[in-house]
């Protein structure tokens, strides 16, 4: 009989332990903001300590040509988010609203009514949807809702410039303020003489706190159900701030000095050690919600991907360079060079993904939306590659290709014939990857008929070697995808590469 009852007990705790592994795999996407691709341990960073990160790859695949979609905040999120690239895509540039105060609080250009995101694809296929952190594609009040944009549950900062001080006045969450308690900082005012004045800088409530306990939660409320988590933290874009305990960490470790801030950004008594702090204190954020998947029985069914909006900031508040935060590659964010769009890109799904891999798939963050639609089972058309079932009816159209093929290790990894990258700031660039061959346009507002730059990324990924006037055969074929893949925005500001209107000199 106790035989008997013990082989049904064993049987049933089978089927559930089954069912449960077999179900609807939860998806966390972590988005870094500002994160060069050098600034983790696994990426070759040797000054700044990343132990969560760095287990991560390790136990997963670990991405070396991968790219953002844009080298800014807004239209690189646009894109991450719709699945277009710049040519294509609503947002292509920071659009600013309002200011820097809170009672003008305006955020930035908003995402389009229609728009069809990641949030709505997993929706539509019964996912609960959250998001967490910093979205900058519109306010509460604006067609940019992140509510009505796919996205059940939101929490955070709605408008980017609200993310310059990690300690604000307040955060959001669905649509009504959250009081934090905290002052408001003028973050970009100068420092008065007087050491006593950083203190001005520190508030009470340090947001990223208030994002990973909101995470957090929504984890635990859905842990029985499909769950989709966007989680874009604002570490470690400027200012710099960090809680006192996570600086500490780092006092003594550099030559450090104060900045008191002359270029911008909130002052503080240790440059170096905030800022390598506010990288660690990220990494151990990405460690509270891994710690959380394990002890909630939900690791084995959960795909953690973790990358970067763009490349490390120019040099304002902090020396990029001293960290060599965007590795051997040359520009910064606002640069369509490698330093400004070439991301570090993690991903990882215990007994799923094979742990300790690295791979040179050539790929960018608008191919989530078709990675994760394969991965749902969902049609969609591609504009590069089609993947058409009958019995689904397609999502609309996006740009990317899939990389679950690389992810999973089975079935044919399609390519790319070319990666498109267009930005209408910083004098107006392109940028088209196109196999081992780079080509880059700049400065187009005032000279629209600039001259490619061309390189060859698999002996020059630093960008230091024009090769254009080697190999005219490739400007015919470059010109022949910006023909193609531009698309005239909404925006005279945003609209450079093929203008109808007399530009400004």
């Amino acid at each position: 009989m106790q035989r008997r009852l013990f082989l049904a007990l064993f049987l049933l705790s089978t089927s559930v332990f089954a069912q449960k592994t077999t179900s609807k795999p939860n998806v966390i996407y972590i988005f870094a903001d500002d994160l060069g691709y050098g600034e983790l341990g696994c990426y070759g960073q040797r000054k700044i300590k990343t132990p969560n990160l760095d287990r991560l790859a390790a136990g997963g695949m670990r991405f070396t040509q991968h790219y953002s979609s844009a080298p800014v905040c807004a239209p690189s999120r646009c894109g991450l988010m719709t699945g277009r690239h710049t040519g294509h895509t609503y947002i292509r540039g920071n659009y600013e609203l309002g200011g820097f105060e809170d009672d003008k609080e305006g955020g930035q250009m908003p995402l389009n009514e229609g728009a069809f995101t990641l949030g709505h694809l997993f929706q539509q296929a019964g996912y609960q949807t959250g998001a967490v952190g910093k979205w900058g594609m519109g306010m509460a009040n604006t067609t940019g809702n992140p509510n009505q944009q796919g996205f059940d549950f939101f929490f955070g900062l709605l408008c980017q410039k609200q993310s310059h001080n990690f300690y604000p006045t307040h955060l959001w969450k669905n649509g009504e303020k959250v009081p934090l308690n905290n002052s408001f900082i003028r973050v970009h005012q100068p420092m008065a003489e007087g050491d006593e004045n950083y203190d001005y800088y520190v508030g009470k409530e340090y947001a990223i706190d208030k994002m990973t306990e909101q995470a957090s939660a929504f984890i635990t409320e859905n842990k029985n159900k499909p769950f989709f988590l966007y989680l874009p933290y604002t570490l470690p874009h400027l200012s710099l701030q960090a809680p006192a305990e996570a600086v500490k960490e780092y006092i003594g470790k550099f030559e450090d000095k104060p900045y008191r801030g002359q270029n911008g950004y909130a002052s503080t008594r240790y440059q170096y050690a905030t800022y390598a702090a506010m990288i660690s204190y990220l990494d151990k954020q990405v460690g509270m919600i891994w710690d959380l998947l394990k002890k909630s029985g939900l690791e084995e069914n959960t795909i953690i991907m973790f990358s970067s909006d763009n490349g490390a900031t120019f040099d304002k508040a902090v020396d990029t360079r001293f960290f060599e935060s965007n590795g051997k590659f040359r520009g910064v964010k606002r640069d369509v060079y490698e330093g400004g769009i070439r991301m570090p890109m993690i991903a990882y799904w215990k007994n799923k993904i094979k742990a300790g891999q690295t791979t040179d798939h050539i790929s960018a963050q608008y191919d989530v939306m078709a990675t994760c639609a394969e991965l749902l089972g969902v049609g969609f058309t591609s504009t590069q590659s089609t993947n058409k079932r009958a019995d689904v009816k397609p999502a609309p159209t996006t740009d990317g290709i899939s990389f679950l093929p690389t992810l999973l290790n089975k079935g044919t990894q399609k390519q790319h014939d070319f990666l498109y990258f267009e930005f209408p700031e910083n004098g107006g660039q392109l940028a088209i990857r196109m196999g081992k061959w780079k080509g880059v346009k700049r400065n187009m507002k005032t000279n629209p008929n600039a001259a490619w730059e061309v390189y060859d990324l698999s002996v020059d990924e630093s960008e230091q070697n024009n090769i254009a006037a080697q190999h005219p055969e490739l400007l015919p074929q470059l010109d022949a995808i910006v023909k193609r893949e531009h698309r005239p925005s909404h925006l005279q500001e945003w609209e450079f590469v093929d203008p109808k209107f007399e530009t400004k000199k």
